[in-house]
């Protein structure tokens, strides 16, 4: 099936969106540190019983940035509203899940079922020990104009994870690093200020009805570890499944169990909804 490509403005920001299949939306939201291009090996296997919606959050990838305050969860909804999407199964890794988890709490209405990837909370800063001190010195890349610094800092911290650089696949790694390395070449933009939904959600989550999954790679930083108990032990009904030898992307270092589990996962939502 070829996707469907094309560019929204969005809340004024240029949206880059690809949708693919038929039946019940579902929405990918990649991580912060990459795009949607995370989801190359999700999209093609999810579009054999959805219709796929996967795109840019403005500022990443394809889409654009404009110098002006702006809120991810606003942009989410607003793009549903574009493509017709009165409700829809959220997939969200990182920041992509942090953003569905606002979802969640401030338009429950539009949100059918959560699928979290080793997810952020957008506007939590966990405790000082959890955070690994390549993740602290990151400020310190930037300033100096250390682009591939401050990638491989991250990639230490989140793809690495609790493993060496060689007990990951190469080819993942170096996807990664890529992906990474145009994100973090973008020039800052002035003015372009994201929103944290006030309450914050972190402070919600018991507000959270939709069915929740929580996925997390065994190998991930422990602050994303601490982050996924937190889910679990507050949003009523969560369930929670470690991927084993995988890190912040797991499901781009081990794409067909990711699939299986989400489509198992989705399945059952649908079959109870």
């Amino acid at each position: 099936m070829a996707p469907h490509t094309g560019t929204a403005s969005i809340n004024g920001a240029d949206i880059y969106i690809e949708v693919v299949g038929s039946g019940p939306p579902v929405v990918l939201l990649h991580s912060h540190l990459l795009d949607s291009r995370q989801w190359d090996t999700q999209v093609a296997a999810l579009a054999e019983r959805y219709r796929v919606i996967r795109y840019d959050a403005r500022g990443f990838g394809r889409s654009s940035l404009p110098p002006q305050p702006y809120s991810h969860m606003a942009d989410l909804l607003a793009l549903l509203d574009h493509l017709d999407v009165p409700r829809a199964d959220l997939i969200g890794c990182s920041g992509g899940g942090g953003i569905c988890l606002d979802a969640a709490v401030n338009a429950p209405e539009r949100v059918n079922s959560l699928t979290l990837v080793g997810a952020g909370l957008t506007g939590y800063q966990p405790p000082l020990e959890q955070i690994p001190p390549e993740f602290l010195k990151l400020p310190e890349f930037f300033q100096r104009g250390d682009i591939a610094g401050a990638v491989e800092a991250t990639l230490h911290v989140f793809t690495d994870g609790a493993r060496k650089p060689e007990q990951v696949d190469p080819a993942v790694r170096e996807r990664t690093r890529q992906l990474t390395t145009e994100l973090f070449s973008r020039r800052p933009v002035p003015g372009a200020v994201a929103d944290v939904p006030q309450p914050p959600t972190y402070e919600r989550l018991r507000a959270v009805k939709a069915p929740t999954l929580v996925l997390i790679g065994s190998a991930d930083a422990p602050m994303l570890h601490a982050v996924a108990t937190m889910l679990v032990e507050q949003i009523v009904g969560a369930a929670q499944l470690t991927l084993h030898n995988a890190g912040h992307h797991p499901n781009m270092e081990h794409p067909a169990e990711f699939n299986r589990i989400v489509l198992n996962y989705l399945s059952r939502v649908h079959a109870t909804a």
